[in-house]
């Protein structure tokens, strides 16, 4: 599922989680890495087809990781 939103936000979870906003945010998590709560989250959010959630997914993991996070291995 991709979203793209008008502030630049772009969020692609289609196994891995991206997570993109020009230069201020980059954000990878491989699937396996991505935790339960998050990727529960995920799910849902793609069951609904809801851009509006992985918005509120979005905000939750670049609080957790930070806006720069590579998470792969």
């Amino acid at each position: 599922m991709k979203c793209e939103f008008s502030d630049g936000l772009k969020v692609n979870y289609s196994g891995p989680l991206q997570i993109i906003k020009g230069k201020d945010v980059n954000v990878f998590i491989k699937e396996e890495r991505i935790p339960d709560n998050i990727k529960s989250d995920l799910e849902m959010a793609l069951f609904k087809n809801s851009c509006s959630d992985m918005r509120t997914i979005a905000e939750s993991v670049t609080k957790t990781f930070g806006k720069r996070a590579c998470i792969h291995e």
